[in-house]
């Protein structure tokens, strides 16, 4: 029992009594369950691999985003990992290609450029096939600081570089804006067409 509450504990999120509670609940629960459950972890882990292009999770060598002929090849979308990929795919706005960096250059978590997915990119519009790259990283110090270090590497290419707009919510009053948010758009506005702008 001691032995799973401390292998459920070491899961993000995850604290000592949250753990107690998952392996009491799983104690309970049917010798299949648990079976099942164990089955589809390692079935995940094993099977699960990233794809060579994109570093997106896939059964396959290439996800079904980057195999899918339909996408604009010559766009590429740069986004810090895969979450950030289904919340930009939920939307059904964006049709171009992705680049999963696996995290932010971070000196104070010790992330340096070269553990990320950043070689890789470079080798990918090298090949000339890409035009645009949308930069999606974070809106923080980190997220910017890897933005000016790909664009530093990237500014050279014959390509367009641009980056999600960032500003107030819909929806949102402007007096619980933070000051950066309210000053990016300010700075970001956009021309008013004489009707709704979202």
């Amino acid at each position: 029992m001691e032995e799973a509450v401390s292998e459920l504990a070491r899961l993000p999120g995850i604290g000592k009594k949250t753990a107690l509670r998952l392996a009491l609940h799983l104690l309970k629960e049917g010798e299949n369950d648990v079976a099942k459950l164990g089955n589809a972890l390692i079935r995940m882990r094993t099977e699960i691999q990233y794809c060579e292009s994109c570093h997106n999770i896939s059964d396959t060598q290439l996800c079904a985003i980057c195999s899918d002929p339909r996408r604009e090849p010559h766009t590429v979308c740069i986004v810090q990992d895969v979450r950030d990929v289904i919340a930009i795919e939920n939307t059904r706005q964006y049709r171009g290609l992705y680049h999963i960096l696996g995290g932010v250059i971070s000196p104070m978590e010790g992330i340096s450029p070269d553990d990320l997915n950043i070689q890789s990119l470079i080798r990918k519009i090298e090949g000339k096939l890409v035009k645009e790259i949308i930069m999606a990283l974070p809106a923080t110090m980190e997220g910017d600081t890897t933005n000016f270090f790909i664009y530093k590497k990237v500014k050279d290419f014959d390509l367009a570089v641009s980056t999600i707009a960032r500003g107030v919510s819909v929806g949102d009053e402007l007096e619980y804006a933070d000051e950066v948010t309210l000053g990016r758009s300010i700075l970001n506005r956009m021309p008013y067409q004489g009707g709704l702008t979202y």
